[in-house]
């Protein structure tokens, strides 16, 4: 199952698992919870466990005050998403229903005695009445507001101004490479995005093993955090193909293919036919070593634990890259763990089961205590991968893919947005968050599935969706510019491409390389509601209410399209 979920085999903390035993010991010895939140590719938290849960005293004062209880953020998202203190390591101390008396990041053994002090008093004196309950979980619901296409200028302005003009990307520090951002500006300010991507791809890249590192820390692109994870890699897969189908230039697509053969090589999990999840940074100099020295280095431990929603991400960026290059490899290994995910993780989308539709979180053959609870992130991501997929490689995947948006909106939505998942569990996971990446994630989804099948019922459920936040819509930052693509794409289209012929054809693959990511392509479209009438062999571009003739070659689709735009 590859490395552990960093439970600190270093320290001698006698760490619990998340439960509600742990809360319930907690209470009835009197005493916090200290909860510390960690992942395995973190590498602050194995330093974490080395030097300060490694000290006996402390690890004595932890054990005989505490209810010590560790958590991989990856494997318990909604605990994470809960509790975060603004990266990982957090250390956050808590009240036995859960409230949260204070927390901090990584704590070296001197800030940790000091902490430990400070809350063992704050405790003695105040008890659970010292606890607080997060903002975002005692909150009202979003403001709602109107679509307009303020919404997407507002957003084109958001990346100007943070725009960094001397380094590329967007912000000050930390930098992330942010591909929503970057393929949202593709479409919009082509000479501010390329040059982020450029500044991505010379900063972010591993030039020696292919992927992409995480963040850096500096403005500068400087201080590299030399951890790749799965989710993020595949996202920039997608993000290069697209910036490969505006340019056609190999500057963008040699990052995409070298990604993928990381993708397909290191992160392969054999034994499940399906993606890992993460890669530890391993030794920080050896990143600096020429490729001889390198090569004799030992290789960053990989987490084989196979989870659902990067996987999605990764095989939506394969299946994006094949559409435009015809990779035999891209397209491969996606159909492998495209299996693997409407098999083994994905409820029978046929039947009356009451898991139909429903994404499990982890595949269960690489991690224990995996549950079919639905996280609104891994149907969403699911929900993507596979309207993808229906769209460049086999429309029967539509079958799982109604079987997954049905499931989300029966067990999610609640007053026009969905939540974060079920409203049980220990701590505050009876508190639902109605997280924003993840409504927009589901939303465009919705409305790339409403295309694909006909049924409007899931256009209007994306509008609902995008409707219910759109009163902060103001204060949106550029980490979640794709709520603006998918505004633009609702009220303005999106481009529809339907082809009424088999996918792989002369004529669907050209619809998949016209120059915009932002279209939908519909192969076999005859079988579509509303495209019945449309010939074999031939093709129509519609964009709003604007529709071209019908084309029967790719030299006609590309007029059709420029017709449509014009």
């Amino acid at each position: 199952m590859g490395i552990g979920m960093g439970s600190g085999d270093e320290t001698r903390v006698e760490w619990r698992e998340w439960g509600q035993d742990a809360f319930d010991e907690a209470a009835t010895a009197d005493r916090p919870v200290l909860l510390s939140l960690t992942a395995t590719w973190c590498d602050h938290c194995h330093e974490m466990d080395a030097q300060t849960y490694a000290e006996p005293r402390i690890a004595a004062n932890v054990n005989d005050s505490f209810v010590p209880v560790r958590v991989d953020v990856d494997r318990r998202p909604r605990v994470r998403d809960r509790y975060n203190m603004g990266g990982f390591p957090s250390t956050v101390f808590l009240a036995p229903d859960g409230s949260v008396l204070t927390g901090a990041g990584y704590l070296g053994p001197d800030g940790m005695r000091q902490v430990l002090d400070s809350v063992r008093t704050m405790w003695d004196t105040k008890g659970s009445g010292a606890g607080r309950i997060p903002r975002p979980l005692r909150e009202d619901n979003p403001p709602a507001g109107a679509l307009t296409g303020d919404i997407e200028s507002a957003m084109l302005g958001q990346l100007t101004e943070t725009y960094d003009e001397t380094a590329g990307g967007w912000g000050d520090n930390p930098k992330f490479p942010l591909p929503d951002a970057l393929e949202f500006s593709l479409k919009r300010d082509r000479e501010m995005a390329l040059r982020s991507f450029d500044a991505v791809s010379a900063n972010l890249f591993d030039e020696y093993d292919g992927g992409f590192y995480r963040f850096a820390t500096e403005r500068d692109w400087s201080g590299l955090q030399h951890e790749k994870l799965l989710d993020s890699n595949g996202a920039l897969v997608r993000a290069f193909a697209n910036a490969y189908l505006h340019t056609g230039k190999d500057e963008y697509r040699t990052p995409a293919t070298r990604t993928i053969e990381f993708l397909t090589t290191t992160l392969w999990n054999d034994d499940v036919d399906a993606f890992a999840n993460s890669q530890a940074p391993g030794e920080t100099e050896a990143h600096g070593l020429d490729p001889t020295d390198r090569e004799a280095a030992d290789a960053p431990p990989v987490d084989e634990v196979v989870l659902a929603g990067p996987n999605a991400l990764a095989i939506e960026g394969l299946l994006t890259y094949a559409a435009y290059t015809d990779d035999e490899r891209a397209r491969r290994y996606a159909e492998r763990a495209l299996a693997t995910l409407r098999t083994d993780l994905v409820g029978a989308a046929e039947g009356t089961d009451e898991d139909r539709g429903i994404v499990a979180h982890a595949h269960p053959e690489t991690v224990d205590g995996t549950t079919a609870a639905p996280l609104l992130a891994n149907q969403a991501r699911t929900l993507s991968a596979l309207t993808t997929a229906a769209s460049t490689l086999d429309p029967a995947v539509l079958s799982t893919a109604r079987a997954v948006a049905d499931a989300t909106i029966d067990r999610l939505h609640d007053d026009d947005s969905f939540v974060d998942g079920p409203a049980a569990g220990a701590g505050l996971l009876e508190r639902q968050l109605r997280p924003l990446d993840s409504n927009v994630a589901l939303a465009e989804a919705l409305l790339e599935l409403a295309v694909l099948t006909g049924e409007n019922e899931y256009r209007e459920f994306a509008r609902e969706t995008l409707e219910a936040f759109a009163g902060a819509s103001d204060r949106f930052g550029v980490q979640v510019a794709q709520y603006a693509t998918a505004v633009s794409r609702l009220l303005e289209g999106p481009l529809v491409i339907a082809v009424a012929d088999d996918v792989g054809s002369d004529l669907h693959r050209a619809a998949l390389r016209l120059a915009d990511h932002e279209k939908v392509v519909v192969p076999g479209a005859a079988a579509v509601d509303g495209y019945e009438s449309l010939p074999d062999g031939t093709a129509r571009v519609e964009l709003g209410e604007r529709e071209s003739a019908t084309a029967e070659t790719p030299t006609e689709l590309s007029e059709a399209v420029q017709s449509v735009l014009e």
